[in-house]
């Protein structure tokens, strides 16, 4: 075919052809603006538990939008916390360092330090526009951020403060739909377009108090939602923390708390507390009338925490589903990887619990759900074992800027690509400071996704658990003959991981 093509004069026009294909190919090589790089929308809340999400099986509530991410990407089944409380998972996940290198070893002793290399600003200064909107919680101003539009401190669920930019501004309205309202205006009216962003989209719900909007007040009232097997725990043949911590539904969450008498809830208006408080006018008459105690009691509890938990997780839902919409319809989503996580999950009942804190699975284990169109193969199920140490690596991989070899984790950008890397690693490292608050020690731990040790260092005391025959993690094997070499493995696979991350040895701060 080529000699007829030669023969018949296309010769002299061969090296015109060649010159234009080799153009084109280099061109199409060229960054071309807005769309040469993706966007990342990374959509995170606070204490939204794993086993509260539909595509992870939750039998409590559905979230069909955040669902949907797993459905059109990729769900990670083994993602867990570095530090399961708040402020220092979100320093680890800027900085993509552990807790003692970014200096947030807890929510209350140190203030971020915004001076320090962050993946925002990294992204900034390689041509993304950047923008934070939610809550911030680390007691600094946000830096390498184009745009920040922060609640003030923990914020309010209704109608909150915010600093945009410094400036305090006050809205209207609850706060899930407020922070996306913001979101949304940011990203319809004041983004560069001819800029790829990137945008930390950041809830406060579902945390304490659990205030749900008005719109869902009256969820749920006729119905029983499945409580968890171990609710009524007895912590037998467990370490002393799981019998002496201070998170228990009846006695540290206790009546009050779980609003048999509503307080004035914060900032709300005069109808918003009407609606809210009408409705737990049904579950008030079945405490007054049967007056349940002891067991009955905490079931009691675990209803009216729960329901109000699973109405915080619908707002977040729905307005997930609103930005999705807007995605869509402004054409954006075909360049924009979407991400839904949170700071770390919480126990919804379990072991009689409504806190995190533990390197127990319910705290431990984060959600992760990840869309990017035509690049992850819907449906995908990831179960390599990664950690909020790696986003900040795995967004800079993703945007094509440099990874510090500084930070400490690793980027997981093959594993969307669905690749199967031979030595990723087979550990993962969890170190938790804040003592005395809610009763749990602080404590370190290892798990190499069947058998997870934790040692309790200022009691010394030891957890084994192997979750492949005890997944509820009721039985610790620590001083269990068959367990012994496994033992040994695990206090190797400690040092060694406490060696990779230069974990100091005593230089641990006071207790407060």
């Amino acid at each position: 075919m080529f000699k007829y093509l030669v023969n018949n004069g296309i010769r002299k026009n061969f090296g015109l052809i060649s010159i234009t294909i080799y153009l084109t190919i280099i061109l199409g090589c060229i960054p071309n603006g807005k769309n040469d790089r993706p966007n990342i929308l990374f959509i995170f809340s606070d204490d939204h538990a794993y086993k509260a999400i539909s595509a992870y099986g939750s039998n409590r509530n559905t979230t069909p939008n955040i669902d949907r991410l797993a459905n059109e990407g990729m769900i990670f089944n083994k993602c867990y916390v570095t530090n399961s409380i708040c402020a220092p998972s979100r320093a680890t996940i800027l900085t993509g360092k552990y807790s003692h290198e970014n200096g947030v070893l807890d929510n209350h002793t140190s203030a971020f330090d915004g001076n320090q290399q962050t993946f925002p600003k990294l992204l900034n200064k390689n041509g993304y526009q950047t923008a934070i909107v939610g809550k911030w919680h680390l007691k600094s101003t946000p830096t390498g951020f184009d745009y920040h539009n922060v609640l003030v401190g923990q914020g309010q669920y209704y109608n909150p403060d915010f600093l945009e930019n410094g400036k305090m501004n006050k809205y209207y309205g609850y706060n899930t739909d407020v922070t996306t309202n913001i979101a949304l205006d940011w990203m319809k009216n004041k983004r560069h377009e001819e800029k790829p962003f990137m945008m930390m989209l950041q809830y406060k719900a579902p945390h304490r108090q659990f205030t749900p909007n008005v719109t869902h007040a009256h969820k749920y009232k006729n119905e029983k939602i499945p409580e968890p097997n171990n609710l009524l725990d007895d912590y037998s043949n467990r370490a002393s923390p799981a019998k002496n911590q201070k998170q228990s539904i009846l006695n540290n969450m206790g009546v009050e708390d779980v609003k048999l008498k509503l307080p004035e809830p914060q900032r709300m208006k005069y109808h918003q507390k009407s609606v809210l408080k009408s409705s737990y006018k049904k579950s008030d008459e079945e405490y007054y009338n049967n007056q349940p105690e002891g067991d009955e009691l905490v079931k009691w509890c675990y209803q009216r925490f729960i329901k109000d938990y699973i109405k915080c997780v619908d707002a977040i839902d729905e307005n997930i589903g609103r930005v999705l919409e807007y995605l869509e319809e402004s054409g954006l989503d075909e360049n924009t990887i979407v991400i839904y996580s949170s700071d770390q999950s919480i126990f919804l009942g379990e072991h009689g619990w409504f806190d995190k804190r533990f390197m127990y699975e319910e705290s431990f284990k984060m959600p992760f759900l990840i869309k990017w169109p035509n690049v992850i193969e819907p449906g995908s199920v990831n179960n390599y074992l990664t950690s909020n140490l790696d986003f900040a690596q795995t967004f800079l991989d993703i945007a094509g800027v440099a990874q510090p070899e500084d930070m400490q984790g690793k980027s997981f950008k093959n594993l969307l690509l669905g690749k199967n890397p031979s030595n990723w690693r087979k550990s993962v490292y969890y170190h938790y400071y804040e003592h005395g608050f809610h009763g749990v020690p602080r404590h370190e731990g290892v798990f190499d996704g069947r058998y997870k040790l934790i040692n309790y260092y200022t009691l010394d005391e030891w957890e084994l658990f192997d979750l492949e025959n005890d997944p509820n993690e009721m039985n610790n094997v620590y001083n269990v003959k068959e367990y012994e070499n496994i033992l040994k493995e695990m206090k190797m696979k400690l040092h060694d991981k406490r060696t990779e991350y230069n974990v100091p040895e005593n230089d641990y701060p006071p207790y407060y």
